[in-house]
């Protein structure tokens, strides 16, 4: 057995697709499909259901993926491990965020780049529940999301404020006279909103419902670059953080904000608690911690 085979393993679950995790792998399928199945002879377990395509992992092969991903976690700790005892922070910062978050994710990717020069960063679009997911099997270093449903005694975070809303809007298409809406003006509006099961998306329809209303749900997406693409062709409004790196600052696009209008938690920066302890998601939390504790002072 190497660490290469269990990559090898992890590729395919996330890929679920032979040619896809080979090409992921820089190796060719009929490579990666043989050393797959040496591991399943070392360790003497069907691992792969496999027919004319992939069908999944066994039971068993399930319980090795838990494993294979630990250890790979356990490699990348000890580089990074080995890397901060020469005082250097390097690797690949793996950071969820939930769509619409009201923190611009790019205000903590800045900040951990100019703390830590050789970090290199990949940003995922993922729910609240696929964060946490995430975190816990260690897929993940920290993650941007709402607080609360966390259990805070297997994970940390830092509280980033509450996020407010707006209605995001072309005047070309509707030009609102006042400086802020209510939710009953907005329940006359064709909006675009975010797919039902998104977080942001139920605190919208708690709004809503907390005051007897329907909303006029003219298009509903998962992804937020469709709902500006809408919102600019005049198709309906859509619903916003106030403070978002998600929409562009389109010259012709406004934000209007919405009275008495947030999401029902606040979003923070979380970090699991406990080994295997990522010194990558270490280091930036205390980053991230530092530049909070000192923007709280300069209020």
């Amino acid at each position: 057995m190497d660490i290469k085979q269990l990559k090898f393993l992890v590729a395919l679950d996330e890929t679920r697709h032979f040619g896809q995790a080979a090409a992921r792998c820089h190796v060719t399928q009929p490579t990666l499909s043989m050393r797959l199945r040496q591991l399943e002879e070392e360790l003497g377990l069907e691992l792969v259901r496999r027919g004319q395509r992939f069908e999944g992992f066994s039971a068993e092969g399930e319980r090795i993926l838990a494993w294979a991903r630990s250890l790979l976690a356990a490699e990348d700790g000890l580089l990074a491990e080995a890397a901060a005892c020469r005082g250097q922070l390097v690797g690949t910062l793996r950071l969820g965020v939930v769509p619409l978050a009201a923190f611009d994710p790019m205000h903590l990717v800045s900040l951990f780049a100019e703390h830590h020069p050789s970090l290199n960063f990949q940003l995922h679009a993922l729910s609240s529940e696929q964060i946490i997911e995430g975190l816990g099997r260690n897929q993940l270093d920290l993650g941007l999301s709402y607080l609360d449903r966390l259990d805070r005694q297997h994970f940390a975070c830092l509280e980033l404020g509450e996020a407010r809303m707006g209605l995001l809007f072309s005047p070309r298409h509707f030009p609102f006279s006042s400086n802020s809406l209510s939710w009953e003006e907005l329940a006359t509006v064709p909006l675009g909103l975010l797919s039902s099961g998104m977080h942001f998306r139920q605190s919208i329809d708690h709004s809503f419902r907390a005051r007897g209303l329907s909303p006029r749900v003219r298009l509903q997406t998962d992804a937020v670059h469709q709902l500006t693409r809408a919102v600019s062709a005049g198709l309906c409004c859509s619903i916003m953080p106030l403070q978002s790196g998600d929409w562009p600052a389109a010259p012709h696009l406004r934000l209007l904000p919405i009275e008495d209008a947030h999401t029902l938690a606040p979003m923070g920066l979380i970090r699991r608690r406990g080994a295997p302890d990522s010194p990558l998601a270490q280091a930036c939390f205390s980053a991230a911690e530092q530049w909070l504790a000192h923007h709280a002072l300069d209020r």
